[in-house]
Parts: C-alpha cells; sequence; structure tokens
C-alpha cells in the first residue's frame, strides 16, 4: 500500500515537473510566491508549443511562439494548358491522274519545290496531236465557209440564203467545240503541279504506264503549318481566336515556335470531354515538315492575385484560412483558395501586398496569441518588443544577496 502510494506520488511530481517545463508555471500558481521566484521558474521552463496567451488568457500573457513568416506576394496565376499535336501543311494535295497513258517524261525529284503549272509527268500524245489537228483544220473550213458566205450576201448574190448561211454559222460553233475538246486531251497528257509546294516521293518512271486515278506525287506548301490538339473542356473559358500559343518539337530540342489559334470546334467531344484546337505556326523557311508531332502549350493570366506557401493555409470547420502577423500577435484570416500550382496557391482576401503570413507553426496557434519570428533576435517579437512579461526579471536584490 505505502509502495502504491509512493508511486502514485512520484508520478504526479513527473507531471506537474512536465507541465512547468513545457508551460511555465500558472499565474494562480506564481501567485504564492515571490516575484523573483515565479519569474526565475518561468526563465527555467523550455519554449512553450503555444503561446502563452493563447494558452492562459490575454495577448501577452506568457511566451510568444516561434514562427516562419513570410510576405503576401501580389502575383497573377499563369493557367497553363498542355497538349500534344499533329502539324500538317497549310496546302496539300494529292496529285492524281485523270487518264491514263505511257509515261514520256518525269520531272518529280523528291523534296523539289516547284510552283503551280510547273510540268510533273508527260504521257504518249501522239493520237491527242493528230485530233486536235483534224478538228483545227474542219474549224478553219468552217470560218471561210460562213466568211465566204456573209461575203456573197453583202454583195447581193442570192444563191446565198439565209437558211444556208445559219447553217454554216452553226457548222463552225461545232467546229470550235471539237477543236476545245481535242485541245483538252492533248492538255490532260501533260500533268502540272496545281499548287506550289515541296514534292513527296514517286515511283513514276519514263516507260510506266499510268492508269487514271493513279496517285502521282504529293505536293506540301509548308510556309505554315497547321498544327491540330486536343484541350480539356476546361479551356473553353480562356480559348480566344489569335490567341498566342508555344509549341516544341523532340526534333529541334530547346527550341520554342510561337503559334497562334485559328479555330476551334464548336462543341465537346461526348467521349474525351475535350475541344479540338487548330494554330498556325508560321514556317517561312521551310524547318518544320508537315507532320511533325508538337508539344502545345497555351496559357491564359489571371488578375493580380495574393500569393502564399501552401504551408500557410490552415483548415477548420468553417473553412481555408491563414495566421497573419497583427502587432506581433497572431490573428486567422479567412480566405478562399482559387488557384494551386507546386508549393504555392493564390487566394481570394482582402490583404495588402507584404503582410508577414506564418508559414510555419501556425499549427500551435490561437487568436491573440503572441508569435516571434524565427528570423527576429532572440529575445525580441516578430514586432520588435521586448520578450513577454513573465521572461522580465525583477531589479530588486535577493534576500541575502550582496548589495
Amino acid at each position: 500500500m505505502l509502495r502504491t502510494l509512493f508511486s502514485l506520488v512520484i508520478s504526479a511530481a513527473v507531471l506537474a515537473g512536465a507541465y512547468v517545463y513545457t508551460f511555465g508555471v500558472p499565474g494562480s500558481v506564481a501567485a504564492y510566491f515571490g516575484p523573483q521566484q515565479a519569474a526565475d521558474s518561468s526563465a527555467g521552463a523550455a519554449p512553450s508549443g503555444r503561446g502563452g496567451g493563447g494558452q492562459f488568457g490575454g495577448r501577452g500573457g506568457g511566451r510568444s511562439t516561434t514562427v516562419v513568416l513570410s510576405p503576401i506576394e501580389i502575383q497573377p496565376y499563369q493557367d497553363v494548358l498542355r497538349a500534344i499535336g499533329t502539324a500538317t501543311a497549310l496546302r496539300s494535295t494529292n496529285v492524281m491522274a485523270e487518264v491514263s497513258g505511257e509515261v514520256t517524261a518525269v520531272n518529280l525529284e523528291a523534296n523539289q519545290m516547284v510552283a503551280a503549272g510547273d510540268i510533273l509527268i508527260e504521257l504518249e500524245a501522239r493520237n491527242e496531236a493528230l485530233n486536235l489537228e483534224i478538228a483545227e483544220a474542219e474549224l478553219a473550213y468552217a470560218r471561210e465557209t460562213v466568211a465566204r458566205y456573209e461575203q456573197l450576201q453583202t454583195n447581193g448574190n442570192s444563191t446565198v440564203t439565209g437558211v444556208a448561211l445559219s447553217e454554216a454559222r452553226l457548222a463552225l460553233s461545232l467546229a470550235e467545240a471539237k477543236a476545245g475538246l481535242a485541245r483538252v486531251s492533248l492538255d490532260n497528257r501533260t500533268i502540272r503541279a496545281p499548287i506550289a509546294g515541296r514534292l513527296g516521293l514517286s515511283s513514276m518512271d519514263v516507260g510506266d504506264s499510268l492508269a487514271n486515278g493513279s496517285l502521282i506525287v504529293t505536293i506540301d506548301n509548308a510556309e505554315a503549318l497547321i498544327v491540330e490538339f486536343e484541350l480539356p473542356e476546361r479551356a473553353i473559358g480562356i480559348l480566344q481566336p489569335q490567341q498566342v500559343v508555344r509549341a516544341m518539337t523532340p526534333t529541334f530540342v530547346g527550341r520554342v515556335f510561337e503559334g497562334r489559334v485559328t479555330s476551334f470546334d464548336s462543341r465537346v467531344d461526348p467521349v474525351t470531354r475535350s475541344v479540338t484546337v487548330r494554330a498556325r505556326i508560321e514556317n517561312p523557311d521551310g524547318l518544320l515538315w508537315s507532320g511533325m508531332t508538337f508539344s502545345v502549350e497555351l496559357s491564359q493570366a489571371s488578375a493580380p492575385l495574393a500569393m502564399v506557401a501552401s504551408t500557410a493555409i490552415t483548415w477548420s470547420q468553417s473553412g481555408a484560412s491563414i495566421w497573419i502577423d497583427n502587432d506581433g500577435a497572431a490573428l486567422a484570416v479567412p480566405v478562399t483558395i482559387l488557384y494551386r500550382q507546386d508549393e504555392s496557391v493564390w487566394l481570394e482576401v482582402d490583404l495588402p501586398e507584404g503582410t508577414l503570413v506564418v508559414t510555419e507553426g501556425a499549427q500551435k496557434l490561437r487568436d491573440g496569441a503572441p508569435i516571434t519570428s524565427a528570423d527576429a533576435p532572440r529575445g525580441r517579437n516578430s514586432a520588435g518588443d521586448a520578450a513577454a512579461p513573465n521572461a522580465r526579471r525583477d531589479t530588486a536584490p535577493r534576500a541575502g544577496a550582496p548589495t
């Protein structure tokens, strides 16, 4: 029984010592001691995990809590959207054969630049040339007939009736049409470039037999590229025509190519929940090729907002808040988190730039508790005032001390 009582007394003494070491001597207990003993007891205690003011009453009623303070910065938030897209030439075409025949001449060197109208392939055209000669001869005869009939009528010759002259004029029109068809047939034996650009690979060679509808060669006009990519649904709020985009390609590591949005879809894809966007990138030197893959970035800056470290945010039943330095005392300010990026958050809060915010140690605070910056000189709080009253020494000499 005596041993149990002794154990209880020892345990109570250990708990009391731990409490005094952590929180200091309570004011109600310190009243039984002289001022010097209470001050010595408080001075010998370790720094408290909570501010004395928060634990025992009014502001400045205990030791301050050491915290890390950082100023509020006012900066816009950059909302960056990233996507992968594929580029196509501004103008591109597949040259197809509209007639069949034997190839007699080829001008299809790969990667060669051609102008619109340049000859690419010539086909055997002897029959078409002869048909044109016949049609032109018939056309010449019809013209002479009409001219002769008109002259006879002018001279008053009654042998040429109006009906005969009308038939001659009809024959002339038919001859002109026939000559035109023969000329088109001959022109079709020469295949020309429909647009200016760079030629792709082709397997055509002299002597090959070309079938109607066969692919001859591709032509890409890459003076500008159109990059098509998908952005998430939230991009709708920032998409605008002529908006600047940044494009990077693994072909040229470290280089950034600037482009502008030319168009975007009018609806969100119901499966991917994304919107298709097209951007134009100028390519005057021909450095970029059609079919290249690009990593595209599109950004939009918000209005200037208060920015703090994410560690400054504390949570309670009423929502998010931050602790600020209010003349050396902690003050909780409710906030609304608008954006978060890496270790920073942008807030909706009415505080000026430079306001000191607790970024470390906020979990130990209560409203009105004294705080000291970790960067402040020892023995002074964040406002530069002297240390808290419970660390003040009595200037009166102790009993028995030498005067």
